[in-house]
C-alpha cells in the first residue's frame, strides 16, 4: 500500500537541547519543558496517587503476618511474565514464605482469572490471590474465590467496564476513580508500584528483618514488560524504561534477561529499547504463544546463568517455530485479502476479518498486526478455540483514531448474541465468537468501521523528522540519538527522509534487502531493509528513490560505521 510521507509537526517551541537536531526532535514529540527529559527515579509519580493502594498494601501486610499461601495469577504474554516474576521475587525478598504462581493456559483456559483458573487456585489452597496484568474483567473467577473465603487483590492496567468484580482491592490506573497521572502503566509497572507502596508500609511498621530489599533491582523486568506491551512511553514510563535499560547495560540484570540478550545476538552494554521490543520480547512471548508462559517465568526468576541459558535456547527454538507459523499464515492471509473487494479503494472504509481453520491460535495476534501494517486497516484474525470447539478466538489490531474495544462493545450492545466475550485496549483487543456467526460478524464489523472511520484515516501516513544534512550523517549523530531515548510507542524513534541514488541492491538471508545508496551531498552509505516485500524487491529498475530511514550503528568486528535502516521506499 502506498503511504503518504509527512513532516512531523513541531508541537512545542520550548528550548530543549543545545543541539538543533535534538531540539527539533523533542519539539515534534510534544516535550514542553526540559524537566520532561529528566529520567531519574525521583521524577516518578508517587504510589499514593493510585486508588486503593492503601487497601492493597494492608491486604499484603496482613497476609505477611499470617504467612498466607499467596498464588499469583499472571498472563501469557511478556508483560504478564515479567509482572509475575517481579511479584514472586519482591514478595520473597520481603519475607513472604508461601508464594506460588499460575499462568493460565492460553488454549484451554484463556485469558485472566477464569472459573477454570479459580478452581486450580482453590486446589492449590490459596489464602490470597494476587492477579498481575489481568483481573479487571474476571467477574466469575473472582466470585468463585470470594465464595470460598479467598482474598483477591487485582493489579491490572486493562480498561474496565462500567462494573467491577467483587475483589478485596483493585489497583488499576485506568479505573474511573483513579487519579494516577499516568494511565499508560503496563501491568508490570502497576505491580512495581504496588511493591513500592508495600516497601514503604513495611518500612513504617519495622517489618524488615535485616537489610531492606532494593526493589530498584527489579527495574530490568519493568523495562522489558513495558516495552514489550507497547504501552505509550509517557514521561513516567520513559523513566522506568531508562532506569531498567541502564541496569541491563551495566550487567545488573536478571540472568534470564542476560541469557535472552545472548541468544538474540545482542550486547548488554549497547542494548536499546528497540532490542527489548524486537529481539528479546518475541522470544519470551513465544512460550505463551506456543506452549505455556511458565517457561518464561521460570527463566526470569532463575538465578543460575547456566540454567537460564538452557531455558533461553528453548525459547529461541519456540520463536523459530513461531516465525514459521507466522510466515505461512501471512501468505494465506494475503491470499484472502487479494479476494476482498475494494480493499485498496479509499472511497469505502474496511475492517478486515480473517479466518482459516488450521491457523494457530497463539500467532493470530501477530498476524493481525502484520496485515494491519500492510493495508492500514483495522484487522481481526480468528482461529479455532480447539478442534472440538464451535468457538473462534480472535485477536484484533486497530489504527489511529479507532478505539477497538469501544467498537466491540458497541457491537455487543447492539447485537447481544454476536460476541461471546471480549476485552482489551484502544489499539488491541481479544474476542470470542461462535463459528456459525463468523460471516455475520464479518459483515457487521465492516459496517461498524464504515460508520466510524473516514477514508483519510485509511491512508497510511509515515511521519518523519525531516532531512539530515551530510554533516549530520555520522557516528556522533547516531550515538546522540541512541542516548536521547528511550524511544518507543508515542515517543517515536527519530526517522528521516531524503532522495538517494540507489547504486546496488542485493538480498541477505533471502528476506532482507541491502543497498548501497548515495546521499545528495555525495556520501555513500550502506542501507538495510528488514523483511522486505519479496514480491516487489529487489527491483533493479529503481535508480533513485525517496527513503524513509532511521540512523543506526553497525558494529562489525569492532569496526563501527553508520548505516541506514529503511522504513519505507517511495520510488
Amino acid at each position: 500500500m502506498n503511504k503518504v510521507i509527512k513532516r512531523r509537526p513541531l508541537v512545542s517551541s520550548a528550548r530543549l537541547s543545545e543541539n538543533p537536531l535534538l531540539n527539533r526532535i523533542y519539539q515534534g514529540r510534544g516535550i514542553s519543558s526540559p524537566a520532561q527529559l529528566e529520567l531519574s527515579l525521583s521524577g516518578l509519580h508517587h504510589p499514593k496517587q493510585l486508588a486503593h493502594i492503601d487497601t492493597a498494601t494492608n491486604l499484603l501486610v496482613e497476609s505477611y503476618h499470617r504467612q498466607d499461601r499467596i498464588v499469583i495469577v499472571g498472563d501469557f504474554d511478556a508483560d504478564g511474565a515479567t509482572s509475575t516474576a517481579l511479584a514472586i521475587l519482591a514478595l520473597r525478598q520481603f519475607g513472604f514464605q508461601n508464594v506460588d504462581y499460575l499462568i493460565p493456559d492460553r488454549f484451554s483456559q484463556g485469558y485472566g482469572l477464569s472459573l477454570s483458573v479459580a478452581e486450580t487456585v482453590l486446589a492449590k489452597g490459596a489464602d490470597l490471590v494476587l492477579t498481575v496484568d489481568n483481573g479487571t474483567s474476571s467477574f466469575e473467577g473472582i466470585a468463585r474465590l470470594k465464595a470460598e473465603g479467598v482474598k483477591v487483590l487485582v493489579t491490572d492496567h486493562h480498561l474496565p467496564s462500567d462494573e467491577l468484580p467483587n475483589a478485596d482491592a483493585i489497583v488499576n490506573p485506568n479505573l474511573i476513580q483513579c487519579g494516577f497521572p499516568s494511565k499508560s502503566l503496563a501491568g508490570v509497572g502497576v505491580i512495581f508500584y504496588v511493591m513500592m507502596a508495600l516497601r514503604a508500609a513495611f518500612r513504617e511498621q519495622g517489618l524488615f528483618k535485616g537489610k531492606e530489599p532494593n526493589i530498584a533491582e527489579l527495574l530490568d523486568l519493568v523495562a522489558l514488560g513495558t516495552v514489550a506491551d507497547v504501552v505509550a512511553l509517557d514521561h513516567n514510563n520513559r523513566i522506568l524504561v531508562h532506569q531498567g535499560i541502564s541496569r541491563i547495560r551495566a550487567g545488573a540484570c536478571r540472568v534470564g534477561i542476560q541469557a535472552l540478550v545472548e541468544v538474540s545476538k545482542r550486547e548488554l552494554a549497547n542494548l536499546l529499547a528497540s532490542d527489548l521490543g524486537f529481539a528479546i520480547a518475541p522470544r519470551l512471548n513465544a512460550a505463551g504463544r506456543l506452549e505455556n508462559m511458565a517457561l518464561g517465568v521460570e527463566l526470569l526468576i532463575c538465578d543460575n546463568l547456566a540454567v537460564a541459558r538452557q531455558l533461553a535456547l528453548e525459547l529461541d527454538d519456540l520463536n523459530c517455530t513461531r516465525k514459521a507459523f507466522e510466515q505461512e499464515m501471512k501468505a494465506e492471509a494475503l491470499a484472502i485479502c487479494a479476494k476482498l473487494p475494494s480493499l485498496n479503494q479509499h472511497s469505502q472504509a474496511h475492517g478486515i476479518v480473517l479466518y482459516q481453520p488450521d491457523w494457530h491460535q497463539g500467532v493470530i495476534g501477530i498476524l493481525a498486526s502484520r496485515i494491519k501494517d500492510q493495508f492500514h486497516r483495522p484487522v481481526i484474525a480468528f482461529a479455532q478455540e480447539s478442534e472440538e470447539s464451535e468457538l473462534l478466538k480472535g485477536s484484533a489490531r486497530s489504527i489511529a483514531g479507532l478505539h477497538m474495544r469501544d467498537v466491540l462493545e458497541r457491537l455487543d450492545t447492539t447485537y447481544p448474541d454476536l460476541i461471546v466475550k471480549f476485552g482489551g485496549h484502544a489499539m488491541a483487543a481479544g474476542l470470542t465468537i461462535h463459528q456459525d456467526n463468523f460471516q455475520r460478524f464479518q459483515q457487521l464489523f465492516d459496517e461498524a468501521i464504515n460508520e466510524q472511520v473516514g477514508p483519510e484515516q485509511l491512508q497510511g501516513v509515515i511521519y518523519t523528522d525531516g532531512e539530515l544534512s551530510g554533516e549530520e550523517l555520522n557516528l556522533e549523530t547516531a550515538e546522540l540519538l541512541r542516548q536521547a531515548g528511550p524511544w518507543g510507542q508515542n515517543f517515536a524513534e527519530p526517522t528521516f527522509e531524503d532522495e538517494f541514488k540507489i547504486l546496488q541492491q542485493k538480498l541477505l538471508s533471502g528476506k532482507h534487502l541491502k543497498l548501497l545508496v548515495e546521499h545528495p551531498q555525495g556520501i555513500l552509505l550502506d542501507a538495510l531493509w528488514f523483511n522486505v516485500d519479496l514480491r516487489l524487491f529487489p527491483d533493479l529498475s529503481i535508480k533513485q528513490a525517496k527513503l524513509v530511514y532511521r540512523l543506526d550503528i553497525n558494529n562489525f568486528r569492532g569496526n563501527r560505521t553508520i548505516q541506514l535502516l529503511i522504513e519505507y521506499l517511495a520510488g
